[in-house]
């Protein structure tokens, strides 16, 4: 029989993990879904998901200690996740759809595209996401995720308008770094970049297009659906920019550019960001991933560096919501970590479209 409990132990520990914002044990409680379907007078709010490895699904649902399944019907966590006979639940008003290709437009796959509930073998920070916004959206909700691994913000992922660099690293050596379709990743200062198959922002252009495809042809993916708006965007990534001590250095100024760059590609001004740090990386770290960490606590509105930014942007520390392991080793598999991450990057979604 399914318990009663309905405090999620995560949701806890997220009151002390979110970089600049906290919850009331209120917010951190999430009903059964009613199974009711979404109001479709009006437009589908939608949360596009991106980033790096991070925001894929890696958490395994079947198995021992680390499981989804171990964790919702041995530990009773997520208890909103099943029904009384033990089954997982369904949200009607929430659409999940996920998309995946290497490079720029075209060479989409579709994976997802289902009411929100736990299928296949995998999970990601979508399930928590996904009940926390429509929890707290009255209106029909759906989760978009346009992502691939082994991508870097400051190569891959840069956004259009950004500009080249130089950096010098600890042998004296100095390197250009090109800005937007800039190509190679980088070369010699004083030598002649030869151009690879490949140009900063590559994959940003791609993510950003298989998106929008999907959002052109709406009621194939919600079904019923007549309109939408981009109401926010969740970023978990920077795995590969901790590696260089140059993208990590300019870590910040990506991120700041990237929030400016998603809200005009999308038409979406008022959207709230909500990005997530690296689970290894603990405060007070000064190797890549800290400065990765420092640049999102900087860049959350709550911080005061970023006037514009605040009440729409929010930053989550997750190093105590991680079971171990590292972003490159996929956090081990644990579902738990999938889940408390999840569930904290959509309380301070949430937190941002109540105002708080």
């Amino acid at each position: 029989m399914k318990s009663n409990k309905v405090i999620n132990v995560s949701s806890l520990l997220a009151t002390m993990c979110l970089g600049m914002t906290s919850f009331s044990n209120a917010e951190s409680k999430l009903p059964d879904p009613d199974g009711k379907p979404a109001d479709m007078s009006k437009p589908v709010q939608v949360y596009i998901l991106m980033g790096q490895s991070n925001m894929l699904e890696m958490g395994k649902v079947k198995g021992g200690d680390g499981s989804l399944e171990h964790a919702v019907k041995e530990k009773e966590l997520y208890p909103y996740l099943v029904d009384d006979a033990g089954k997982w639940t369904e949200r009607k008003d929430v659409r999940y759809v996920r998309v995946m290709g290497s490079g720029g437009p075209g060479k989409t796959k579709l994976f997802n595209n289902e009411w929100m509930t736990v299928s296949g073998g995998k999970i990601g920070v979508e399930i928590g996401i996904g009940h926390h916004v429509g929890h707290a959206t009255d209106a029909p909700v759906m989760i978009l995720k346009s992502a691939i691994g082994n991508r870097a913000l400051g190569w891959d992922l840069l956004p259009p308008g950004s500009e080249g660099f130089e950096f010098t690293d600890s042998k004296g050596v100095t390197w250009v770094h090109p800005g937007y379709k800039g190509s190679p990743e980088r070369w010699k200062k004083g030598s002649e970049p030869k151009k690879i198959g490949w140009y900063a922002g590559l994959q940003y252009d791609g993510d950003v297009a298989r998106a929008k495809k999907v959002l052109a042809e709406l009621d194939k993916y919600y079904p019923g659906a007549k309109e939408y708006e981009v109401a926010g965007f969740c970023w978990w990534q920077g795995d590969r920019d901790s590696r260089s001590a140059a993208l990590s250095g300019r870590y910040e100024k990506n991120l700041v550019h990237l929030i400016k760059q998603l809200r005009k590609d999308f038409n979406a001004p008022n959207a709230k960001f909500v990005s997530a740090s690296l689970g290894q990386t603990k405060k007070g770290a000064t190797d890549g991933g800290g400065k990765i960490l420092d640049a999102m606590l900087a860049v959350d509105g709550a911080s005061g560096k970023y006037p514009e930014f605040k009440g729409n942007v929010a930053s989550v520390y997750t190093h105590p919501l991680s079971k171990g392991s590292s972003s490159g080793g996929h956090y081990g598999g644990n579902a738990e970590t999938y889940m408390n991450i999840g569930e904290a990057m959509g309380e301070a979604m949430a937190k941002l479209l109540k105002g708080k």
